[in-house]
């Protein structure tokens, strides 16, 4: 006899052990680089055992970026703008990527292989879950009949994110608060 739903096999996962480990993997980018981090360096800093490490994260790539990254802002109870949620996200992506943390990211990347599980992890963790919470605010923003669903969704997200990435690979313009409310009335001229 099978149950409809099963439970899933395990402890289930711990905010305060995934917190944890970030915190530690976030310490050890910042004061040994990358290249000392390892699965086994954030479980010995952390207290947190490897299999609850890797139930949170494929590798120590994706661990890398998710450490680096700001978390999700929590949803706000009141339905904001689609122009305060767009501007606060870009405001936020283009801070981190400003700080410290961000430069690190860019240099790891354009020393990496493009098929590399850092490059991965980046593609994964920041571009195509930016642009995810991006189509989420526009499709948001629809519903709510504050716009008129655009024409081509996937266009208009590419050319919101791509800018951010093209200033953190190539550096010849700053990342910078004015750089993010710039980006951030662009995108709205294009989507209203």
């Amino acid at each position: 006899m099978s149950q409809a739903n099963p439970k899933p096999r395990g402890r289930p996962p711990s905010k305060a052990k995934r917190d944890q480990a970030l915190s530690a993997a976030r310490t050890i980018l910042m004061q040994e680089g990358f290249g000392r981090l390892t699965i086994e360096a954030v479980a010995a800093k952390s207290g947190v055992g490897k299999p609850t490490i890797y139930r949170n994260w494929a590798n120590k790539s994706e661990l890398a970026m998710a450490s680096l990254l700001p978390e999700k802002e929590p949803e706000s109870s009141t339905a904001n703008t689609l122009a305060d949620t767009l501007t606060r996200q870009l405001e936020t992506l283009v801070a981190t990527f400003a700080s410290t943390r961000g430069r690190q990211i860019a240099l790891a990347l354009a020393s990496a292989d493009p098929d590399s599980e850092l490059t991965r992890a980046f593609r994964n963790r920041v571009i195509l879950s930016s642009r995810d919470a991006g189509r989420d605010m526009v499709l948001s923003a629809v519903k709510r009949e504050e716009i008129s669903p655009p024409a081509a969704l996937e266009t208009v997200l590419d050319m919101i994110y791509g800018p951010i990435l093209y200033r953190l690979l190539a550096g010849h313009e700053p990342l910078d608060a004015d750089f993010a409310k710039s980006l951030a009335r662009t995108a709205l001229r294009l989507l209203t």
